[in-house]
């Protein structure tokens, strides 16, 4: 049998999949397992939890998004400041994929949030790679 992809390009997605698994489980015990893939959703539409930082850095939230990454108590999000970062288009395909309304989504994404970037920034910095 005939292999059509290069083995490089097998590895890359077998990479990208084990991490994605690894995020999965991390993320798993901390948001609940119905929002585990929105979570994963939202930083791989970002191209990474750095992406993410940054759109809440460039909303005006970044200090409230500091407090979820150093060490420390993590500061509060609103559902309203959930719904500016991500935008309606964003929330609206996270909640036609996970079956919750674009306003309830919100609120447990205000609750779940500060959690999944804490504990994925476990040295109170961003991981590399």
């Amino acid at each position: 049998m005939s292999r059509s992809l290069p083995i490089q390009y097998g590895l890359k997605i077998i990479r990208e999949e084990t991490h994605m698994g690894m995020l999965d489980g991390l993320l798993g015990g901390i948001v609940g397992a119905g929002m585990v893939s929105v979570v994963s959703s939202i930083i791989e539409r970002h191209g990474g939890l750095q992406g993410v930082v940054g759109e809440f850095e460039k909303n005006g939230l970044g200090a409230t998004v500091k407090s979820w990454v150093e060490a420390g108590p993590n500061q509060p999000i609103s559902p309203d400041e959930v719904h500016k970062v991500l935008g309606p288009d964003l929330l609206q395909q996270l909640s036609e994929k996970s079956g919750l309304s674009v306003q309830d989504l919100a609120q447990r994404l205000s609750q779940v949030l500060p959690q999944a970037v804490d504990k994925l920034t476990p040295n109170g910095a961003i991981p590399k790679g």
